[in-house]
This record gives structure tokens, sequence and C-alpha cells, in this order.
């Protein structure tokens, strides 16, 4: 299977009438067909249900609901216009709702880039009904992140705790609060069904560490929490996954660790700059194999070759793409790579570096 570590993915086509927009590369379980992977604000089918949280969990649904409601809001992108070409569907003109949760007191509010790209103006809505205007703050589409900044009391905002991302465990109950087609403050609940999955950001790029969950998305879910028993933040609700074109009860939460990252920095005021290699890479056995390099980009620049077959990077085994990827996200703009290529048959040392991902 052929992925990229640091350039845009091709994208694939529809195969769900008008919403389902496949994302390039998600697919399901083994045996599975393709499958369409889009925003959860471009899913037309509504399913607005909960069912109790596990009776192992520190809090009952209930209970984390009233922890955190308080810190979750609507947002609703006014004037939105969507690139019609994007990977989350076709165009939209006028207004589009979705969700997000308070960061800190400082009235800065985490959502998805998708939700609010292209906006001319943005409201916000609390769980106490209060409306007030927001101004973007900042995006990172390499990780579908933003953050938008409210002009409320510190005394009225419920800043979300952020979990630890080490924590989080296949079969943890979940719980997702959001906005679903507009009905704000609707709580959801299922499993973390799985870990460390790999989705595609609206500008083609993958973001790692993600985790896939049954709790039901729709429509307006985006951006929104999902939270763990103790009612702490482990990821923000961005995709669902459907071969119907409806919800499946597969859904995708960009990790907490990402979250922290990005969102810390845009709130900063501070641009979020990913390292990047500029190649595209199919898995081989010994390691990920280039499959093209990016004319001027900084494998190219290096003399990375299409066919080398990277082994290791820094000294540290390469056994997938994934390796290369999370390697090179792991490491700042500028800093310098050795990597170890198999080509004809030697091993050779490549120095790379890194340069930064192109918008």
């Amino acid at each position: 299977m052929s992925t990229t570590d640091s350039t845009p993915k091709p994208r694939r086509r529809r195969l769900a009438p008008v919403t389902a927009t496949l994302l390039a590369g998600a697919t399901l379980g083994a045996g599975a067909a393709v499958t369409a992977v889009r925003a959860a604000d471009d899913d037309p089918a509504a399913v607005v249900a909960g069912s109790p949280v596990a009776a192992a969990s520190t809090l009952t649904a209930g209970k984390i609901y009233a922890k955190a409601s308080p810190g979750v809001v609507e947002i609703t992108a006014v004037g939105v216009s969507s690139d019609a070409s994007g990977p989350f569907g076709p165009a939209q003109q006028g207004e589009a709702t979705g969700s997000g949760f308070v960061l800190d007191t400082e009235g800065h509010i985490v959502t998805n880039a998708h939700v609010v790209d292209g906006a001319s103006s943005l409201r916000v809505r609390f769980a106490d009904g209060s409306e007030v205007t927001a101004t973007l703050v900042g995006t990172d589409p390499s990780t579908d992140l933003a953050v938008i900044d409210v002009d409320v009391p510190a005394s009225e905002l419920t800043p979300l705790d952020l979990a630890d991302e080490s924590s989080v465990e296949v079969g943890d109950p979940v719980v997702a609060i959001g906005s679903p087609f507009g009905l704000e403050g609707t709580i959801t609940t299922g499993i973390v069904s799985a870990l460390d999955r790999t989705i595609e950001a609206p500008n083609g790029y993958a973001i790692d560490g993600a985790i896939q969950t049954d709790a039901a998305i729709n429509h307006g879910n985006s951006g929104g929490p999902l939270l763990d028993a103790s009612g702490n933040l482990i990821g923000v609700n961005a995709q669902i996954a459907s071969e119907s074109g409806g919800n499946d009860g597969v859904g995708f939460a960009i990790g907490v660790s990402t979250v922290k990252k990005v969102a810390t920095a845009l709130a900063a005021g501070e641009a979020v700059d990913h390292a990047y290699l500029g190649v595209s890479l199919e898995d081989a056995d010994s390691g990920a194999r280039v499959a093209a390099v990016t004319g001027g980009g900084p494998a190219a620049s290096a003399g990375v070759r299409v066919g080398d077959v990277i082994v290791a990077i820094d000294g540290d085994a390469v056994r997938s793409t994934d390796d290369v990827r999370g390697a090179v996200e792991a490491r700042d703009v500028g800093a310098h790579a050795t990597l170890t290529v198999l080509r004809g048959g030697e091993h050779v040392q490549v120095e790379v570096t890194l340069g930064s991902r192109p918008a």
C-alpha cells in the first residue's frame, strides 16, 4: 500500500452520492470493502442516541455529562465557502455548525479546522444558552485543528481537563458531547475501538495517532470532545467512516497528545510548523520504499532516489511507512537526519535537512 510521510496523498473517487467523500488510505478491518471517511459535518443520517457507560467506569455517563458539558460549545460558522474539490464534501455557502470545547479561562476554544474554514464570522453558543461572537486565532490544516477566542469573563468558562494519552486503552468506555444536526448538548457513548489509526487532514496530509470509536458521531459533532470515564478529554471528534453514506458507528478523533501540542501553540499565537521530508512511500519487506521524490524538497536536495528503501533514521530501525512519518513528525523543522537507505544491494547514508511542510 502506498502512502506518504510528508506529501499530500491522492484523493480517491466518491463512492456514495453527494456526501460520502473518500479520504485516501481509509479502510475498515480485514476483508471489509473500501470505506468512505469524511468529516463528521458531512453526514446526513441522524443518529442521536446513547447507552450507559460500562459499569467499570469511574463516572456514570450522566456524571461525565454534568462535569464536561458546561465546557462544550456549539459553533456557527457564517459565510462558509469550502473548496469543492476538498476532502470534506462540496462547497457550502451560508451557515455551518460544529462543536468545540473550552481550552482555558482566557477564552480559547478548540475545534476542527474544517469547521471554521472559510468563515467570515463565528458565533459560539454555551451550554447555558448564552451566545457570543468569536474570532479566529489560528488553524493547522495538517492536523485539522483550530483555536478561536471569545471575550467572556473567566468565571463563566469551564475548561475541560485533558487526559494523558498513555492512559487510553482499547475497550475503554468513552463519551462524545456535541451538536449533531444542531441539537446542542447531545451525548453519545461507546468504547475506544482502536488506537493509532491514521486519518487524512483537509490538506491531504496524514494525521497519526487517531482514536477509533463506536460512539455515534454525526454532522455537527466535528470539533467536539471525546471523553474518558473520568470526564477528561482524550480526543477531538473529526471524522466518520461509512460504506452507505450514513452513520455506521465508526468514528475517529484526533488524539489528545496532538491536541495539546497544536492547540497550545495556536492559542499562544504561534504558527504550527511540521517537519517535511518530501517523499511518497510504500511499505517494503525491509523498510519503506521511496515511490516518488518531490522536486526541490529536502529529500531531493539530499540525493534520495526513487527506489531507495529507508531502513533506518538516525540509527533507529524503520519497518514501515508509518515509522518514517512518525520520525519526521517528531523532529523540528531544520533538524538534520541521517537516512540509511538500501540502494542497489548496499546500505547508503544520506544526510537530510528537514524542511517545513507546504500548506
